[in-house]
């Protein structure tokens, strides 16, 4: 990020927080602080925190001994640092130049230690979560985020393509889920978030864990991957299966594979995000598995793997172009095993682009 970039950002949060009828915005250390400023400290009981305000230059409240990062970070000089020593009060130099009463919105990494020290020091004023302003900010991507995004999601791509040429067979499910790793970073990742290996019923839990499980001859397997590229984060899931597949395995995988599309094929511009829920739901349940498909959607993703927006049913916003979020529906049979489908990807101006391009289909491996 460089100095420029943060200041729009910070700017935009400003005049939204204005907008929407807010005082200000305190942001604490957390992906909003880097979204917003480059600056990425650790949480810690010392209080960080930016306030940004309509019509007012951003201030950042910084423990003294920390000035010199905060100062070396792309929006440091951007923003009017105000020091605080141990035994000082860091909350004051928040609250004093607020006005005595109205709604102030803090980020919501904000540790309640913080809020509850903010609310104390300033008991007139209403408090509440700035998702509504650093999220709807944060979900709109510009063109350079978009580009991470794309290059993230190609780079867990080739990871898929390379792990399905290896042996499955008589294997654990954590030294899958390794290579995995290994293969995300051999191509680009910086860090890798997750490596869901998940085989015959195991399937069935989306949030598994591998672990010793040995992947046997006849097995579904779920693998949902992802981590971090030049900042952005991948999100992926493919089902295959080991050796030649049941019919039932197929039809549950072309249910979840037809519904996948369905809901890709549901992002347009100006539609209710709601509507691509409805879509995967739809078919999921007119093939007789409604009560088996337990999770939204999808989730937006960015600078972090979740964030807003959210694929699920009752959200009504309308999709933007620059939104990006995952579409990942799934079907989960306990005791026998599950499928899952899942690409991330974008609305734009006419459609959706997808940024995810690895074979879709029941991949049979060894």
């Amino acid at each position: 990020m460089n100095p420029e970039r943060a200041k729009r950002r910070m700017q935009a949060a400003s005049e939204e927080a204005g907008r929407q009828g807010f005082a200000a915005v305190v942001v604490a250390p957390s992906p909003d602080l880097v979204y917003l400023t480059g600056y990425d400290p650790m949480p810690l009981e010392r209080a960080t925190l930016l306030v940004l305000q309509p019509g007012r230059d951003p201030f950042l409240v910084v423990p003294e001994l920390e000035r010199p990062l905060a100062a070396s970070a792309p929006a440091g000089g951007e923003i009017d640092l105000r020091g605080w020593t141990d035994g000082a009060d860091p909350y004051r130099l928040v609250v004093d130049p607020l006005p005595g009463s109205g709604l102030v919105v803090v980020s919501d990494r904000t540790w309640a230690a913080h809020v509850l020290a903010l609310q104390g020091a300033a008991p007139g004023i209403t408090w509440s979560s700035a998702s509504p302003v650093l999220g709807k900010l944060r979900a709109i991507k510009d063109t350079e985020e978009l580009d991470a995004l794309r290059r993230a999601g190609a780079s867990a791509d080739r990871a898929f393509v390379d792990v399905v040429r290896l042996p499955f067979a008589g294997r654990r499910e954590d030294e899958v889920a390794a290579d995995l790793a290994r293969l995300l970073r051999h191509h680009g990742h910086t860090s890798v978030d997750f490596t869901i290996v998940a085989g015959g019923p195991n399937g069935a839990s989306p949030h598994h864990e591998p672990g010793a499980r040995v992947v046997l001859p006849g097995d579904v397997v779920v693998m949902d991957f992802g981590g971090v590229l030049d900042g952005y984060c991948s999100d992926t899931t493919r089902t295959v299966v080991v050796g030649d597949p049941t019919p039932e395995q197929r039809e549950v995988h072309g249910v979840v594979e037809a519904a996948q599309r369905a809901a890709r094929q549901a992002v347009r511009p100006g539609h209710a995000l709601q509507e691509v829920d409805r879509a995967a739901r739809e078919m999921i349940a007119a093939a007789g598995y409604g009560e088996r498909f337990i999770h939204r959607t999808g989730h937006g993703i960015g600078i972090e793997v979740h964030e807003p927006p959210y694929v699920i049913e009752g959200n009504e916003t309308p999709m933007e172009p620059g939104m990006t979020f995952s579409v990942e529906p799934g079907i989960y049979l306990p005791g026998a095993f599950g499928v899952r489908i899942e690409d991330i990807v974008a609305v734009t101006s006419d459609g959706v682009e997808t940024f995810n391009d690895s074979p879709r289909g029941l991949s049979v491996v060894g």
